[in-house]
């Protein structure tokens, strides 16, 4: 890592001659000079960016490195403090608020919150996606990425060892430890798939260096499960429960946003009673097409609603996917969400490619599909929405339980989360902004609440003809956002047990057991991820709300949209005051 001077004020005024401001100058050089530091920081991190600078380098995680690191960090946010926030323009007050809380929260992870010593899958996460983000797109040609690929096999001894070193196994929750135990192999095949096709396409030098250090990394590969199981499982007695100190400073800065963990939590508790009432309305309707003759009562209590809901949800459950042919499905709905939204004047459509690709196998067994979007540098290269396809040994029995979650009215809604008009629309749109430092710091509340705002768009403008089947599983996947919001802060603040949580998502939320018992394990590995979602959708409401006060006459929605997502992807409440010209909070 390089050394950086610690008085910006002169040294950076140099840059200036051609800028607009002295001190806008300063800054745009500082956040250069960041992003250029990401390879320095995290080479792989810096791949997946589309910063190909260190391909060839894959991370150092050893007690030095994280010195150095903070060391690199302080001298950043002494630099940023030296510079007059009130001096800067619009835009870089919103990139400056943004590079500080970066900084801070860097900071807080290493010393604080010290994941590197308790969360194993921190390292399987580097490892994997070290070869992954080689391969995945063509940014490069195959022999030069296959190079970086080699060398990156040929140090995983030394990383993997690195990550042992670090790892204190008392300090390790066992189901971080589980599911290392899991994902692990999952490098073997990255490996097997990704680059031993690819062996013959080389001569026999390259070949011979590849060959061996797909040897080395397998054995490195098979050390660290052994060490994983016999080693850490046996040993690992943390609590997997970061408790409230931790949990709040991690939400704020997940999160970015001036709302705290009890008011979050309120928001979604008033929600969750909302969205129920609504899905009973919508249910009603469902239920009469079925039953004519059917009088409800005035005033029905919740148990009658729970199953006046549940009849309906099954009327859904029944448009059942063919069990080969999601991803034939995915395409289809991604064409008619796509043709509605140009006909509808949602949004402006973008250009950049989208491809439907099979899940690879290493990233299958979490969730049904994704959004794999190219790095915010990588901008001529495509976004892949991943669909898995059904696990061969599944019985029929597995097979019916898993369609009946993710029937056609739920691929829909989830086609429209990840594809269009959701995060595959949203990125590409907001990746156009200028700013390669608000590319790479992008927010999880903005994008996670835009494409559950999405959801709800399409369903205002009247998607599928108004059918009440694909608005009542709407409003059960935006009441799995209220729920994730409620469990994410009660599992790790308020001790909420196993048996509660599963009750409010199957009874409450209406989920399948199946998807909320990996709700559950997620939520123990990602906490504060899952209030992005809800957090992130209020945010957006927000401040449609306000800007369709503020405009008046003028606003639409394409208008609107167009211009919400024309600022990249920052925290709400930044874009919000971009809009509507308020002032920019900093530090």
């Amino acid at each position: 890592m390089k050394s950086f001077a610690l008085i910006p004020a002169l040294a950076l005024l140099a840059a200036a001659a051609h800028a607009a401001s002295p001190t806008d100058a300063a800054f745009e050089t500082l956040a250069d000079e960041y992003v250029a530091d990401l390879a320095s920081l995290s080479p792989v991190n810096a791949t997946l960016v589309g910063d190909h600078s260190a391909d060839s380098e894959l991370d150092r995680v050893d007690a030095t490195a994280r010195e150095e690191t903070l060391a690199l960090l302080r001298q950043y946010e002494a630099a940023l403090a030296a510079l007059v926030f009130d001096a800067l323009s619009r835009a870089n007050q919103v990139d400056d608020a943004l590079l500080l809380h970066e900084l801070e929260s860097g900071i807080w992870k290493i010393e604080t919150l010290q994941e590197w010593a308790w969360n194993p899958l921190y390292y399987v996460s580097i490892s994997g996606s070290g070869i992954y983000g080689l391969l995945s797109r063509d940014f490069a040609p195959l022999d030069e990425r296959l190079a970086s690929a080699t060398s990156r096999l040929e140090q995983l001894p030394r990383f993997l060892e690195q990550a042992r070193a670090s790892l204190e196994p008392g300090r390790v929750p066992s189901v971080h430890a589980e599911t290392a135990i899991q994902q692990n192999p999952g490098l073997n095949s990255i490996i097997d798939n990704m680059i031993v096709p690819h062996l013959d396409k080389l001569g026999a030098t390259e070949r011979a260096r590849i060959e061996a250090a797909i040897e080395t990394a397998r054995s490195a590969i098979a050390d660290h499960q052994a060490w994983l199981e016999d080693e850490l499982m046996p040993r690992a007695a943390g609590d997997f429960r970061i408790g409230e100190e931790l949990y709040d400073a991690k939400l704020a800065f997940a999160l970015n946003s001036p709302l705290s963990r009890k008011e979050i939590t309120a928001r979604a508790e008033r929600e969750y009673q909302k969205v129920r009432n609504r899905m009973y309305e919508v249910a009603q309707t469902v239920y009469l097409d079925l039953y004519p003759m059917t009088a409800f009562p005035d005033d029905p209590d919740e148990a009658y609603k729970q199953a006046i809901i549940r009849a309906a949800l099954e009327q859904a459950y029944r448009a059942l996917p063919p069990s080969d042919g999601i991803v034939d499905v995915a395409k289809q709905q991604l064409q008619q969400a796509t043709d509605f939204v140009i006909e509808h004047n949602i949004v402006t459509m973008p250009e950049e490619p989208v491809e439907i690709i099979i899940m690879p196998e290493f990233q299958r067994g979490v969730s049904l599909a994704y959004l794999d979007p190219p790095g915010p540098l990588d901008r001529d290269q495509p976004a892949f929405y991943a669909v898995a396809p059904l696990p061969a040994d599944w019985t029929a029995a597995q097979v019916e339980s898993f369609l009946r979650e993710y029937n056609l009215y739920s691929l829909q809604d989830l086609t429209i989360h990840e594809g269009v008009p959701g995060h595959y629309l949203q990125l590409a749109l907001s990746n156009r902004y200028p700013s390669t430092l608000r590319g790479v710091l992008w927010s999880g509340p903005f994008v996670e609440g835009w494409a559950v705002y999405a959801e709800q768009v399409m369903i205002e403008a009247g998607y599928q003809d108004n059918d009440p089947l694909q608005r009542l599983i709407t409003l059960k996947w935006y009441l799995r956002a209220v729920t994730n919001a409620i469990i994410d802060a009660a599992i790790h603040v308020d001790g909420m047990t196993r048996d509660e949580a599963m009750k409010l998502m199957v009874e409450g939320g209406f989920q399948e057991e199946r998807e909320a018992a990996g709700k559950w394990v997620r939520a123990q590995l990602t906490s504060a991820q899952l209030s992005t979602y809800f957090v992130g959708y209020q945010e957006h409401v927000g401040m449609r709300a306000a800007v369709e006060a503020a405009w008046g006459d003028e606003f639409t929605l394409r208008r609107y949209h167009d211009a919400a997502l024309s600022y990249g992807s920052p925290p709400v409440r930044y874009v919000r005051a971009l809009i509507l010209d308020e002032p920019i909070r900093g530090r």
